[in-house]
């Protein structure tokens, strides 16, 4: 690996891991995320210029805050800041340089800085992008395509957010255990959202997986609140489906859909522990989004590993996630349910509607489903429009291999059948 590579890596891992604190300890004394994630840029710019040449320091994370903290200090001297800020800057350095006397490595305290990011002054809409972008990296751009919002409008919202932060004084820190229940909704998203941008790349088989990330957050969040049934939910919900990673590419890479898999091929282990965490939410009281979304997957596991016929559930289940969850996302994938039952041509014209819904115009899901549901009512030249759609808005190449696959079945299709 040459020196470039090893310098990139590092860089990625300290970025993964320790970004959030980074963040964190240098907006705490400044109250300016935005000024924070400004120097910590620039010292993530300068490692990768110097560390290919000097080599990887021994502790990257302390590298990075000290170059991360002098941009501050030239920063604020270029603004002419007053002495006050000047000291609370030295003040933080000598702290720092003390933790680093007793860890050689920054912990990695993501979740708890997740929970400071739901603040109950800051907007309840913007908390979970706040969260992805400040502590998990994401770019405004992707956390719009989760959103599905355009990214200069997701860009903007994240900008007033942090001067309201900055121009409120609203506190970048860690809050009481007594406070996490009431700003856990925001941190749950934020997970969720972590692990399904990685679960949609169906084909990505890499050693530092994101979905991996967000299982452990949700595994840290299960144990510091364990008595509440959305935090187990979510964790058996990215179980369901993290023990079906391995049998969602075919031999050439191609994705493959859940009712096609080869279920020797699921993890049971994962599965086991799923259910178990569901049987334990379900003795709590409410039943939030997470719950029936996992109750969801339980469903299709029963259906594939037990040959029980749970299609009815499936439906009865997203009936439930809709009135708590009415998105245009779980909309479709309700008719996409009810169509396993009713058949194809029943919910076409539903799912024509829906298309009218600007957020799902650029959600290459919609397009593949509708193509899918057109392919098995027969109506092949609609359905070779969609599914080419669908292939044009893939960015996985795994999907663009199914959906090449499917779009060269279609009769009329050269080779098709």
């Amino acid at each position: 690996m040459s020196s470039l590579d090893q310098s990139r890596r590092a860089a990625d891992r300290a970025a993964r891991e320790s970004y959030g604190r980074l963040v964190a300890l240098l907006s705490s004394i400044t109250r300016d995320v935005a000024s924070a994630e400004d120097a910590l840029a620039e010292a993530f710019a300068a490692a990768l210029r110097q560390w290919p040449a000097q080599g990887v320091p021994h502790n990257p994370e302390g590298w990075l805050l000290a170059v991360a903290r002098r941009r501050l200090i030239d920063s604020s001297r270029r603004r002419g800041t007053n002495e006050r800020f000047q000291d609370h800057l030295k003040l933080i350095s000598e702290e720092l340089d003390a933790e680093r006397e007793t860890s050689r490595e920054i912990p990695d305290r993501r979740v708890a800085l997740m929970f400071a990011c739901a603040h109950p002054e800051i907007e309840p809409s913007i908390r979970t992008p706040l969260i992805l972008q400040t502590i998990l990296g994401f770019t405004a751009e992707a956390i719009a395509a989760a959103f599905l919002v355009p990214p200069a409008t997701m860009a903007q919202r994240l900008v007033r957010a942090k001067a309201r932060i900055k121009q409120s004084g609203i506190p970048f820190a860690v809050p009481e255990r007594a406070d996490l229940p009431g700003r856990l909704d925001a941190v749950l998203q934020a997970v969720y959202a972590a692990y399904s941008r990685d679960w949609a790349e169906a084909a990505e088989d890499t050693e530092d997986r994101l979905s991996d990330e967000a299982i452990w957050l949700g595994q840290v969040t299960a144990e510091l609140i364990p008595d509440q049934a959305e935090v187990k939910g979510l964790l058996a919900l990215m179980l369901f489906l993290d023990a079906r990673r391995g049998a969602r590419s075919a031999a050439d890479g191609s994705y493959v859909p859940l009712d096609e898999q080869d279920t020797a091929r699921w993890n049971l282990a994962q599965i086991r522990q799923a259910e178990a965490l569901m049987k334990d939410a379900n003795r709590m009281e409410g039943a939030g989004r997470f719950q029936i979304e996992a109750a969801i997957q339980s469903a299709h596991v029963a259906r594939r590993l037990h040959g029980v016929d749970s299609r009815p559930d499936i439906v009865a289940l997203y009936d439930v996630l809709f009135t708590l969850v009415p998105t245009p996302v779980v909309a479709l994938n309700r008719l996409v349910a009810r169509s396993r039952i009713s058949g194809a041509d029943e919910v076409l014209d539903e799912i024509r509607q829906l298309g009218a819904d600007a957020s799902l115009i650029d959600y290459q899901p919609y397009w593949a489903a509708r193509g899918m549901l057109l392919a098995e009512a027969g109506r092949n030249e609609e359905a070779r429009e969609a599914l080419t759609a669908a292939l044009g808005l893939a960015t996985d190449e795994a999907a663009r291999a199914f959906l090449q696959r499917r779009i060269a079945r279609l009769p009329g299709t050269p080779g098709g059948t």
